[in-house]
């Protein structure tokens, strides 16, 4: 009988733990989503050494190259992008990416980039059918029909994720470069020559 009325007794107690512990759960992950919504940490920009218009193209040609489908936005220095997946027949995984570059105005540019992602599952809807006229009107079942309805949405965070993207931009960007300065040394090459003819007519006239 005792230890009977001791468990009652410690039962409020117990309670109340169990209701502050719950209660701190809760404030530990309002605080942790607070903290990754401004974070020093955060993986979403790198800085290139180029252009504007040469990382820029970058971008495009990296996403372009995994598939993605791009919008056409009014600003030109955004590129959005989206890449549908189907890991089963009921689900449908989409990616989409927005990407911002701008010229630094210092040999540099800089690449911000964000990706959602966005899981939609088929799913029965019921379906009605309203009958009658006027005020007088009745609605009945008339079925069902499958629908993807959206289960999960959320900004992707995996440093990795975000460190595959910008080293593939970088392979672009780097192409790029070498492309430009194979055009450019043909033509620095005839201004040498140029240069080394007008320095031998030179020296024939001082000789003269």
């Amino acid at each position: 009988m005792t230890s009977a009325a001791n468990t009652t007794s410690l039962s409020p107690v117990v309670l109340v733990v169990a209701a502050v512990v719950a209660a701190g759960g809760c404030a530990s992950r309002k605080v942790d989503i607070a903290q990754q919504s401004i974070s020093v940490q955060a993986p979403f920009s790198r800085t290139f050494p180029g252009s504007g218009d040469t990382v820029c193209w970058g971008v495009k040609r990296a996403l372009l190259s995994q598939g993605y489908m791009l919008d056409r936005p009014n600003d030109s220095g955004v590129v959005t992008g989206t890449r549908d997946f189907q890991p089963d027949p009921k689900l449908n995984v989409s990616y989409h990416l927005q990407t911002t570059c701008a010229d630094n105005r210092d040999g540099s540019s800089i690449v911000f980039v964000t990706a959602e992602r966005e899981d939609s599952r088929l799913q029965k809807m019921k379906q009605t059918t309203s009958l009658g006229v006027g005020p007088a009107t009745l609605t009945m079942p008339s079925g069902s029909a499958q629908v993807l309805g959206v289960v999960r949405r959320e900004t992707v965070k995996d440093p990795a994720f975000y460190d595959r993207f910008f080293s593939l931009v970088q392979s672009y960007v780097d192409q790029e470069q070498q492309r430009a300065a194979h055009e450019r040394r043909p033509h620095d090459e005839r201004h040498a020559e140029v240069r080394s003819d007008d320095a031998q007519d030179g020296q024939v006239r001082n000789g003269q």
